[in-house]
């Protein structure tokens, strides 16, 4: 007679799979060596000023922040702690971030965070990005419910550090257009009921309409492929 198997111990220490691919996919892109202008290279993620996009499956831009406190710092706030307003609302989805863009300001490395200049200069790097995503987005629209501060400096975009944190494993469990549909879904009708129960700004509405527009389309591309099939009847 077969021993029976032991059911897995519930004083186990370990990550669920997919949650330490991400940890572990996100210390490789944020331990990346980046260069310090008169200084030796450091980590990405130890960046202290910066502008941050997150990409969704199909490249779409879905969300663009800024930081003064370390790019490693609120990408993680984000991704993996989730205490940030934006995912405590449900206008983020962490589930839908596949690739992470970075814009650093190593210039401000050792600026403190009240520096006005230095502000300037986030606020319209940010303002910049925002713009240029806008215009490379399918529906015109990110998740943000608030518009970045307006620029009252000039600034020249610089170049973006751009990375991956989905393994192919996870986005063999990720990435169906069916688990797709059925996760936005659930995102959409979550941040609905937040909307429902408060008294809110129109930008959250504008966020509430910008994923049911990317809802409609996912689905609609999805129909136009999916392949009728006596079993689907049945």
């Amino acid at each position: 007679m077969d021993a029976p198997v032991s059911a897995p111990t519930l004083t186990t220490t370990e990550l669920p799979f997919e949650t330490e691919q991400l940890r572990v996919e996100l210390a490789k892109f944020l331990g990346q060596p980046y260069p310090i202008p008169g200084k030796p290279k450091m980590r990405l993620g130890a960046v202290k000023w910066g502008v941050y996009a997150f990409f969704d499956y199909d490249d779409e831009p879905i969300y663009v922040g800024q930081t003064k406190e370390m790019l490693g710092t609120r990408i993680r706030r984000h991704l993996t702690n989730q205490r940030t307003d934006a995912v405590a609302m449900n206008v983020l989805d962490p589930f839908e971030v596949h690739t992470i863009a970075v814009w650093p300001l190593p210039d401000f490395q050792g600026t403190v965070a009240k520096n006005s200049a230095a502000i300037a200069h986030l606020n319209a790097l940010e303002h910049a990005v925002f713009k240029r995503l806008l215009a490379q987005s399918e529906f015109n629209a990110v998740l943000n419910e608030k518009d970045p501060p307006s620029p009252t400096v000039k600034i020249e975009i610089p170049e973006e550090v751009r990375g991956r944190i989905v393994s192919d494993d996870v986005s063999k469990l990720r990435d169906h257009p069916d688990l797709r549909i059925a996760r936005r879904a659930a995102t959409l009708a979550k941040l609905a009921q937040v909307i429902s129960e408060r008294k809110v700004q129109k930008g959250l509405r504008r966020t509430l309409l910008a994923q049911a527009t990317r809802l409609q389309s996912l689905a609609s591309k999805r129909y136009e492929h999916a392949a009728d099939t006596a079993e689907d009847d049945e």
